[in-house]
């Protein structure tokens, strides 16, 4: 769908997928597609702002992307969003405080969202290859996110870099160490999996979420 269509849109049923510029966010729009679902990619304040549900989604570096965000300005609109917010891959990451992915920028920990208290560093893989790549299981909790969720079930990861486990942590993995598979705080949460990739078990977890934006209200 594209974003001159929007206005034939009923917006309460509206899922968003933040244009960061990115290179998955085909795969992910398409993931929405196949359920059904009205969504767009855009950048457009108003369109986010008057979205039911709006996705961040993320690969690279945390440094570059949140370059990006900053160069489109969307830093701040992103942290006012009151619908449900859900982070795919680097974008959970990006939920953060800070992060240690800084690409060779700098030997500074880049600062990120600050929208969830947690900080990204590097996986212990414990001598197993990086990166984490391939079908992991993990542990949920009852967040709506993980509804129809079974403990065991397999997702798909990319990554070398995560979140620690934490009081905020929905679900987990283990690759050397045990990781944060899913974080959250109020109505902002993400996946270090690739929902888009993750067969049937992904798309449940994309169809919850589209249902919790037509439990909650949207931004005005």
């Amino acid at each position: 769908m594209t974003q001159e269509s929007v206005s034939s849109i009923n917006a309460n049923d509206l899922t968003v997928i933040i244009d960061t510029g990115c290179a998955n966010l085909s795969s992910v729009r398409f993931a929405f597609e196949r359920l059904k679902a009205n969504v767009v990619v855009s950048a457009d304040f108003d369109v986010i702002r008057s979205a039911a549900r709006v996705v961040l989604p993320g690969v690279g570096t945390a440094g570059a992307a949140m370059d990006a965000l900053k160069q489109k300005n969307l830093i701040e609109l992103i942290k006012s969003l009151t619908q449900p917010v859900m982070g795919v891959c680097l974008g959970m990451q990006m939920l953060a405080n800070l992060s240690n992915e800084h690409g060779g920028r700098s030997e500074q920990d880049i600062t990120c969202l600050g929208l969830v208290p947690t900080d990204i560093g590097d996986l212990d893989s414990k001598g197993l290859p990086l990166p984490h790549m391939g079908w992991n299981q993990i542990e949920v909790s009852d967040h709506p996110l993980f509804s129809g969720i079974e403990n065991g079930s397999y997702v798909y990861f990319v990554h070398s870099y995560r979140a620690p486990i934490s009081e905020y942590t929905l679900a987990s993995s283990t690759y050397g160490e045990s990781f944060s598979a899913a974080i959250g705080k109020d109505n902002f949460f993400g996946v270090q999996f690739h929902p888009e990739k993750s067969a049937k078990v992904g798309a449940q977890i994309l169809q919850n979420f589209l249902q919790m934006g037509l439990n909650m209200g949207t931004s005005q």
